[in-house]
């Protein structure tokens, strides 16, 4: 925010924005990581730009209040976050004396309140911490660009020679070991989750294990405990219809690893069944360990990982720049030279002794158990002080410590996985087949379905990838096929769990997505075993199977993950708006009444042999196959699943309502009362256009983005979250501006007015742009469209758009670019003055948090009024009810907003656009 040399408390954003740059920076316990990218013919300066703040940085007592605010706002966001919590909760338990046990987050009460009150000067502790923190020796620094080596050298010379060395010896934590060997750990908590799920989480605490990181122990272990294959922990516990998920492990984050210890934790996503039998599942994994205990490091296994991960490594894609760089800045804080690229992916050595040494500490006695669940409700009386997680403590039972103390038999289920036979061994390059072209080409084209085809000649790795969609209108007739189509999406994923595992492990990756018109089968990895992947999904979906424990189990999950969705602001928000901009979307909250209808077995067997019966399936194949293998993929659906065409095509998108020509508003309640975190959307709608006026819309909020943030989050302080986007409807064009705050500070009425007050200065500015500042940022976009494709997925990505909107212009970006080139400074503000009048067709979206400044807008009749609508039983409870949307009045302020109280009401009076796909300029 503002350097010596470069005063501008915006001007390294703006500088970056205008050049088609961007910036970041990320904290965690022992490590900053600040990052920014810009084109090339601009590196230089921006990287004096950016030095500066390392150098001499501003760092004004007015921008510092400010960023406290944005500090206090992301604070906030975090509330109703279970991980942020739980890890919060998690830390609480070290010894008072470690820095584990301080607040991590930072809020207005510690930064701002708190300290005035005790006359402390966070600003110059702020300094102060810079000067003993952002010190050379501390600092590592990774530049990437296509200048030489020795010009980058030279620059870099130059520009940061000045960073200061206060010379100060480092800080060092290594005397703090141990800071879970306190009598609070070895314990089960109970937690009440924000989200309706039950969660087991077990955990370890061990000496830090960084400097393994050639023989990398934990990867190891967590390998083996977090395998789903035949003889898995999680193969047991899915039979018995106990569990859905398992994630093993230490994710390497600053929190889980560091110089003091390093956590070892299991968690393990329960089912009702699975919760009821918490222990069971507990022994389980005490079983598994105690197994790996006593058969010791198996060389085959860690030479099996080790194989996976060399391949992966050797023939990996080049990943975005930015990423790179900033991986790399950290691995030179960890790692020595000759490992700065690899230390944190390859298993470089096999050592016995190292794996044992944790893995012996893995035991039942110094274990830390976290139960999550609803279920806890009323039930803990304990609230942890920075996130108001409710929970509860109790010592492990008698009966459990002495049967884990003891010499418990093994569990003759459990034992290490076999060979794997989908690890690649073939890497051969191929030749097409079939003629070499720019964009995909279609091989397959019938009544059944198409396939289009690209050979990989760029990029010459030996992967592939391949996508499908297997669409039918049938999914859309009712929110109850909706909801029957997630349960045979969750479960087929469930039935491929174990039998795919391999595959997954092996590098190959699949998924399936539920979409709005039909299923989405997405493969990638090494092209060798890549047909045997997808012809085990096939048989799976041609032989779907269920059992009603399973069905029970996907019932209750599903009905679960609907209640997040609900909850949470921006997933309510997006949910209403388009409801009311797709005609016959049928809501999330519909799909809630839906699956707590009585459904059935039969009821999902019967959608699932009517879905397969009729399909239209459209695929894409890029990478290194041929013409020939590519047409089996298609060929292998058909031949097995034996379907009929549609009597019609099935649509790709929805029909789109025309907005009336005034200003609408609707406002929702947030259906979390503990949430004080609102989200206010206002969108306008440009209707039916061609490519030339989408190119016009992205150049428009290229021009925003940067003011936006400017105006509304750096100077207003808003929220966190500040951002201008272009919004494709099913093909119905239109821009919005969004920002998420809390109503302990706002009210979203005072937020919807200070967009429009944005949006009234940024009219000023486009209207007072120079030709150099229009032409910069129509040189920043041409230049982002003409990048390269970093790996084969970006170029995938981008023609898999035009296939699964079947639109099929695989030559967009070129036609685009062409647009670019001819646009004038007076069309880009006359199209946004187009959306700036009376008459323009305007959408604003609340989601009203819980806060004071709700209450100030509308007064308490507002907040009555919504608990009013709660269960009985929800009066005491922490969860809210989410079967009914809860509109409000918008206050004085908005007045000339039309309200929306009844969606249906709504939409059935407008007039819908036709299907429309966004064409290429005439």
């Amino acid at each position: 925010m503002g350097s010596e040399k470069y005063p501008d408390e915006n001007g390294f954003d703006a500088f970056l924005k205008k050049h088609g740059g961007s910036d970041n920076a990320s904290t965690d316990c022992e490590r900053t990581i600040f990052q920014f990218d810009v084109q090339k013919k601009y590196f230089k300066e921006a990287l004096d730009r950016w030095a500066q703040f390392f150098i001499c940085p501003l760092m004004s007592p007015d921008a510092v209040d400010r960023e406290v605010e944005a500090v206090d706002s992301e604070y906030q966001m975090a509330q109703p976050l279970d991980s942020t919590r739980k890890e919060m909760l998690f830390g609480s338990l070290a010894k008072a004396s470690h820095p584990m046990s301080k607040f991590f987050w930072g809020n207005a009460q510690t930064l701002k309140n708190e300290p005035r009150e005790k006359n402390i000067n966070t600003y110059e502790r702020l300094r102060e911490f810079w000067r003993r923190y952002y010190s050379a020796h501390y600092m590592t620094l990774a530049v990437q660009s296509r200048e030489t080596l020795d010009t980058l050298e030279e620059w870099v010379r130059e520009i940061f020679i000045n960073i200061p060395n206060n010379g100060q010896p480092r800080a060092d934590f290594s005397d703090l070991q141990d800071p879970f060997d306190t009598p609070d750990f070895n314990k089960l908590y109970r937690v009440v989750p924000v989200r309706k799920i039950h969660a087991l989480t077990i955990s370890w605490a061990l000496p830090p294990q960084g400097k393994h990181y050639r023989v990398k122990p934990l990867h190891y272990i967590s390998w083996l405990i977090g395998h789903e294959g035949a003889g898995s922990v999680l193969s047991l516990l899915r039979k018995k219809c106990w569990a859905m998920g398992l994630f093993a492990g230490n994710s390497e984050t600053g929190f889980d690893q560091n110089t003091t210890y390093s956590i070892f934790s299991v968690s393990i996503t329960l089912s009702d069944e699975g919760f009821q039998n918490f222990f069971q599942v507990i022994h389980t994994v005490f079983q598994y360990l105690k197994m790996l205990q006593s058969i010791g490091p198996q060389q085959r296994i860690y030479e099996e990982i080790q194989k996976i991960e060399a391949n992966e490594f050797h023939y990996q894609e080049q990943t975005e720049t930015i990423e790179f760089v900033a991986n790399i800045c950290e691995n030179m804080q960890l790692f020595p030279k000759e490992d700065f690229l690899c230390g944190d992916q390859l298993m470089i050595e096999y050592n016995p002794e190292v794996i044992a040494a944790p893995l012996t500490l893995l035991t039942p006695m110094t274990a830390n158990i976290l139960l999550m669940s609803p279920k806890h409700d009323g039930l803990c009386p304990l609230k942890e002080k920075w996130f108001g997680t409710q929970y509860s403590i109790e010592d492990i039972p008698q009966d459990y410590r002495d049967l884990w103390a003891g010499d418990f038999p093994l569990n003759p289920d459990l034992h290490l996985p076999a060979e794997n036979k989908f690890i690649a061994t073939d890497f051969t390059l191929k030749t097409s087949g079939c003629p070499d072209s720019d964009f995909p080409v279609k091989i397959i084209d019938n009544e059944r379905g198409c396939l289009w085809f690209r050979k990989d000649n760029k990029f010459k790795i030996p992967k592939a990838y391949a996508r499908f969609q297997l669409l039918t209108p049938f999914i859309q007739e009712s929110p109850k096929n909706l909801v029957l189509f997630d349960l045979f999406v969750n479960i087929l994923a469930h039935n491929l769990a174990e039998p795919a595992y391999d595959a997954d492990v092996a590098q190959l990756e699949y998924k399936l997505i539920p979409g709005d018109h039909g299923l989405f089968i997405r493969l990638k990895g090494f092209n060798h075993k890549l047909p045997l992947l997808l012809n085990l999904i096939v048989d799976h979906l041609a032989d779907f199977s269920t059992t009603p424990e399973v069905f029970s189990m996907f019932i209750e999950q599903l009905k679960k993950t609907y209640y997040i969705i609900l909850i949470k602001p921006d997933r309510l928000g997006k949910d209403v708006r388009l409801q009311i901009l797709e005609h016959y979307r049928w809501s999330v909250m519909q799909k809630y009444e839906a699956i707590m209808a009585d459904l059935s077995v039969a009821d999902l067997m019967d959608f699932a042999n009517h879905f397969k019966a009729e399909l239209y399936i459209e695929g894409l194949i890029q990478g290194n196959l041929t013409s020939a293998e590519s047409k089996e993929f298609l060929q292998y659906f058909i031949d097995k699943l034996q379907y009929k065409p549609p009597p019609a095509a099935p649509p790709v998108l929805f029909r789109v309502v025309e907005l009336p020509q005034t200003h609408h508003l609707c406002k929702v309640q947030s259906l979390n009362r503990a949430d004080a975190n609102s989200e206010v959307t206002v969108y306008y709608q440009t209707g039916l256009k061609n490519l030339r006026e989408h190119t016009l819309m992205e150049l428009l909020v290229m021009h925003m983005e940067e003011p936006c943030f400017d105006f509304l989050r750096t100077k207003e302080t808003l929220g966190y979250q500040v951002y201008p986007i272009c919004r494709n409807t099913s093909g119905v064009l239109g821009f919005s501006v969004t920002v998420e705050t809390q109503a302990t500070k706002f009210s979203t009425d005072f937020v919807e007015g200070k967009i429009e007050a944005f949006l009234v200065s940024f009219g000023e500015k486009m209207i007072n742009l120079s030709d150099e500042a229009f032409q910069t940022q129509v040189s920043a976009l041409i230049k982002l469209k003409e990048c390269e494709d970093m790996q084969l997925g970006d170029e995938v990505d981008r023609n898999w758009f035009e296939v699964v909107t079947q639109q099929y212009v695989f030559e967009r970006i070129n036609k685009e670019i062409e647009v670019l080139k001819e646009v004038t400074k007076e069309e880009l503000v006359s199209f946004f003055m187009e959306h700036r009048h009376a008459n323009s067709r305007k959408l604003s979206i609340h989601v009203v948090g819980f806060g004071e400044k709700e209450k100030e807008t509308h007064g308490d009749d507002q907040s009555c009024s919504a608990s009013e609508t709660q269960d009985a039983e929800t009066k005491t409870s922490s969860y809210g009810n989410v079967s009914k949307l809860i509109f409000l009045p918008a206050s004085p302020v908005l007045a000339k907003a039309t309200v929306i109280t009844d969606i249906r009401t709504f939409t059935s009076s407008l007039s819908l656009h036709p299907y429309h796909k966004i064409p290429p300029v005439d």
